[in-house]
């Protein structure tokens, strides 16, 4: 389905969206917004398991839309149920996200893509904060940045706003793999592919329980899924999958996971 600026496919249990918004892939609020159902439907449609999040040309994502900002667009508009792209504040989101970075990743677009689970980058991508130089604050980055590589070389990134190319993003482990260009999309299918035949309950689970240790203690976090308080949890061990992953281990077998 093409739905400007989105273009969205899907195959199989695989959805992929591909923001095209000529020149840079910005993102102003009625984009957000959309951005916001799509992985919002995606999220609830049980028949899909993964999604893939990639842009077309040059840019993966230069981030808010600064024409939109001088036509009035304000910094606090609505962005939609899945705040800026849709994807940063979903609530309930427990289905493995890829982005698969083209491109230049540039302020909000750089965050869009730590708001994945998993980034396969183009050897042609580069990554840039450049709020700093605006006035602004690059706010998702400065929560999640700190937490995923080194201390000062996140601070460095935030108070310069210089360019981080490929090389340097995947030395810091910010992304699962670097690919060439033209390869980007068939290697983030193929990682697509292998999760689409994993197991949904057990991917629901991790996510739920990897948001909640972000502010939780490993006691309080171990003790919730030991009393089975988080809902995915409690699902997976009352499913049939759960019972499957056994029996298929027993017998020497591929599970073969119903997501029930």
């Amino acid at each position: 389905m093409d739905t400007a600026p989105l273009h969205v496919t899907r195959n199989g249990a695989i959805l992929e969206v591909t923001l095209d918004r000529p020149k840079a892939n910005a993102i102003d609020a009625p984009t957000s917004r959309q951005m916001g159902e799509v992985f919002a439907s995606f999220r609830d449609d049980p028949t899909l398991r993964v999604a893939i999040l990639t842009a077309a040309g040059r840019f993966f994502c230069a981030g808010w839309d600064l024409k939109a900002a001088a036509a009035g667009e304000a910094p606090d508009s609505d962005y939609g149920v899945g705040g800026f792209g849709g994807l940063q504040m979903l609530p309930n989101l427990n289905k493995p996200v890829i982005a698969a970075v083209n491109g230049m990743a540039v302020g909000g677009g750089f965050e869009l893509a730590l708001s994945a689970d998993l980034i396969i980058a183009a050897d042609t991508a580069r990554f840039a904060l450049p709020e700093i130089r605006s006035g602004t604050v690059a706010d998702a980055a400065t929560i999640k940045l700190p937490k995923r590589m080194p201390y000062h070389i996140a601070m460095d990134l935030l108070f310069t706003g210089r360019w981080m190319e490929v090389d340097e993003a995947q030395r810091w482990g910010l992304l699962n793999d670097v690919v060439p260009a033209a390869e980007l999309m068939t290697r983030a299918r193929a990682l697509a592919e292998i999760l689409a035949g994993g197991p949904p309950l057990v991917y629901a689970a991790i996510k739920e329980v990897a948001r909640a240790a972000e502010t939780a203690s490993f006691e309080d976090v171990m003790n919730r899924i030991a009393t089975r308080d988080f809902p995915s949890v409690a699902k997976l061990y009352g499913s049939e999958d759960q019972l499957e992953g056994a029996r298929a281990f027993a017998e020497k077998r591929a599970p073969v996971w119903k997501g029930y």
